[in-house]
């Protein structure tokens, strides 16, 4: 799978956890009729949405030093993506079922777990894209490496074709 096309489901699942626990800790607030745990989740989530957009930056260096030890190969890799998506972001579908699970009953659980969904969606929202330019400068495509769930990802650098350069006269 290209890591560009991972990063972008990464970013749009993270997302959805987010959106299905914060409708379970509302459900589940607004039954028990606890308007505290609400007001209190919007807060956090205020603040996580904050942090997620702060911590951007620190995710373009994890990113690039991520990219920067990609081992080379002259083909492609064997592209298996809805294996890669499970191998790599099972701690995320753990989480969120656990939670959502566990927020029928504590709303307090979901709202938190949705916050640190909220911050990481957040957080990696425009790195496919600068995967993207690096891909076109450097007439590279990268592609995540088959490793084993609970490794660091890896990546694997292949040639790609070149990119569209401006001509100027």
């Amino acid at each position: 799978m290209r890591f560009g096309d991972f990063l972008r489901a990464a970013v749009l699942l993270s997302a959805g956890s987010a959106t299905a626990l914060a409708a379970v800790t509302v459900l589940a607030a607004g039954r028990q009729v606890e308007p505290l745990v609400v007001f209190v989740s919007l807060a956090w989530w205020t603040a996580a949405s904050l942090l997620g957009i702060r911590l951007e930056a620190r995710a373009n260096d994890q990113i690039a030093n991520l990219m920067a030890t990609a081992r080379a190969q002259a083909g492609l890799p064997e592209q298996r993506p809805a294996r890669t998506l499970v191998n790599r972001l099972w701690l995320l579908f753990v989480v969120t079922v656990v939670a959502g699970g566990a927020g029928i009953f504590v709303p307090q659980v979901s709202g938190a777990a949705a916050g640190f969904a909220l911050m990481v969606a957040l957080a990696w929202r425009r790195q496919n894209i600068a995967v993207a330019a690096v891909e076109e400068r450097d007439a590279a495509r990268f592609y995540v490496d088959r490793t084993s769930p609970l490794q660091p990802i890896r990546l694997i650098r292949t040639p790609g074709f070149g990119g569209s350069y401006l001509k100027v006269p």
